[in-house]
């Protein structure tokens, strides 16, 4: 018999002892606050030996010779969140799958309140894994949460990588205007941030109208006194902005609008340097890099653009930039039915030179591929120059074609997909948007199984030249 077999009736059986309502209870637990409390009956040795801070609480309150039951009071935490904890306190298990993810959010502060240290790195690891996207979205929730409680080291440091190497992602997320001053700091002081000057104060403007709710949208409508509110939010701000990285028509269009948020000389000074003619600038040229106008995608980051450019370049230095024009985007909410791919079809096929990224559900894996030559309708398609790749906790994987007859899967019956197999999309029997990798027309398999999963959502570029704009 294997060790751990009778452990789910340990577990019913721990948590009977809590739902049965009898007389081995010896604690009641007065939990929230007016109007939302509830009360809920316990016992003192499960607590004690499953929660140290609960544990340093009944040490000062013991049974009373009365054979009164003990009374405690938990005004920080909401009934709802402590009723989950209470249930994994006793059995040992926790179906995070029930809940959404701002629950889970409160169920890892509540865990890490409670000392329940072997739940807290559990909680941290499945928020990276399986809720990424919702966390690049709510950026700002688990920035505060993670750094409001020093136990929380997974996050902080998935936190800290974010800022470090994909900045961007926090500048254009919903809730950008909620972020604290110190990490819209660290936004712009990081180099790794791929986006021109007047993009980021554009940014800082936006974040600083969002604190002063009261201002007008149009700074013609200003008094002197709101101008000086805004000035006062962004004081610790301004200074870091590289204003001479600008040109002259950004600088005059952007910022001369905000003049009186910049100090007299300040201001003065730099509107001597762009009206000297020999400061003058042109359009920033783009060239190694993808501005944010570049590429429209859900899925995939600016550097992960950046590098599929360079691999379809077969460079490490790609010198050329590239704009990502968005094709078509489909989900599984989307496609269903005998003509599911109808639609990508229309708007795919005859275009080459596309790049399609799929995100599975329930997962942190993006796979995709480079088809260079047209889409069709059926048959394969033939060339030398396409791969397949995946993008999984960084950890990038990138496979070439091997068998040139077979390096591209036509048909009205399925999604873009290489080889026989190697990446294939389809509408799957079992209901929803399926999807399959099976190594055989390239050089290495991108998924640990060959096991069907479903799709997210999938997207499909045309790479197009990005000439620069000249001014």
């Amino acid at each position: 018999m294997v060790d751990y077999e009778l452990l789910p009736n340990l577990s019913e059986n721990l948590l009977g002892t809590l739902n049965n309502n009898n007389e081995y209870h010896d604690i009641i637990i007065e939990v929230g606050n007016d109007p939302n409390v509830k009360t809920f009956r316990a016992h003192m040795i499960i607590l004690n030996c499953r929660s140290p801070y609960l544990q340093r609480i009944l040490s000062t309150n013991k049974k009373s010779d009365d054979g009164a039951l003990v009374h405690i009071k938990l005004t920080d935490i909401s009934p709802d969140n402590f009723d989950i904890i209470l249930k994994y306190i006793y059995g040992g298990r926790l179906s995070l799958k029930e809940y959404d993810t701002s629950v889970i959010i409160k169920i890892l502060v509540v865990a890490s309140k409670l000392g329940l240290k072997e739940l807290t790195p559990y909680l941290e690891s499945f928020l990276i894994e399986n809720k990424g996207n919702w966390m690049e979205q709510n950026f700002n929730i688990i920035y505060q949460t993670s750094f409001d409680d020093d136990s929380f080291s997974q996050l902080q440091k998935y936190c800290n990588d974010l800022i470090s190497k994909d900045p961007s992602k926090i500048f254009n997320s919903p809730n950008f205007s909620t972020i604290p001053e110190k990490l819209l700091v660290s936004l712009i002081q990081n180099k790794n941030a791929q986006m021109r000057v007047v993009q980021i104060w554009e940014h800082v403007i936006k974040w600083g109208l969002a604190q002063n709710p009261e201002l007008p949208s149009n700074t013609k409508e200003f008094t002197k006194d709101q101008f000086i509110a805004l000035e006062n939010t962004l004081k610790n701000i301004i200074p870091l902005i590289k204003f001479r990285e600008m040109n002259s028509k950004e600088f005059s269009k952007k910022v001369k609008p905000f003049r009186k948020i910049l100090s007299e000389d300040s201001f003065d000074d730099l509107l001597d340097y762009f009206l000297d003619s020999d400061n003058e600038k042109s359009e920033p040229s783009t060239s190694k890099e993808i501005s944010e106008t570049n590429i429209d995608s859900k899925i995939i980051t600016l550097q992960q653009a950046e590098l599929i450019s360079k691999w379809i370049d077969k460079s490490d230095e790609s010198t050329t930039s590239y704009k990502f024009k968005l094709l078509y985007r489909g989900s599984h909410e989307t496609i269903d039915g005998f003509d599911a791919f109808k639609e990508f079809h229309e708007k795919c096929d005859n275009k080459s030179r596309t790049v399609t990224i799929i995100k599975v559900k329930n997962g942190n894996e993006i796979f995709g591929g480079y088809n260079p030559i047209e889409w069709k309708s059926n048959g394969y398609g033939i060339t030398k120059d396409s791969f397949i790749f995946c993008f999984k906790n960084n950890n990038n994987i990138q496979s070439h074609v091997v068998d040139e007859k077979n390096a591209v899967y036509n048909s009205y019956y399925v999604g873009p997909s290489f080889g026989n197999c190697d990446l294939y999309l389809y509408h799957s029997i079992e209901g929803g948007l399926g999807f399959s990798c099976k190594k055989s027309s390239y050089e290495k398999q991108i998924r640990e199984t060959e096991e069907l999963c479903f799709v997210e959502e999938f997207e499909v570029f045309q790479i197009m030249l990005n000439l620069p704009i000249l001014s």
